[in-house]
């Protein structure tokens, strides 16, 4: 769920929704009357949705990765060595 609020009261409380964002891991959608919304959000949680959006970029590296969540979740294997999981998501040296 995202949090919503006007440009005026994040100007207001501005500390405050940094806070609730890096503290809560909340999404703060900022309205504005003359320009398009923005959000605010975690730099971390920004460079992990980046890095996911990279990595699912090549179809080939999203079905390996997708793959490998599917038999995760399943739970039908068991840990592998680095070396292996290196290789199965197309890291190898």
């Amino acid at each position: 769920m995202m949090l919503q609020t006007t440009y005026t009261n994040a100007r207001a409380n501005f500390a405050g929704l940094c806070d609730e964002v890096t503290e809560n891991r909340e999404i703060v959608v900022i309205r504005r009357r003359n320009g398009s919304n923005v959000a605010m959000i975690a730099a971390d949680e920004l460079q992990s949705l980046v890095e996911s959006v990279h990595l699912m970029r090549s179809p080939k590296n999203a079905e390996r990765l997708l793959s490998a969540l599917e038999r995760a979740l399943k739970g039908s294997e068991k840990a592998s060595a680095l070396k292996s999981l290196r290789s199965e998501a197309g890291l190898e040296d």
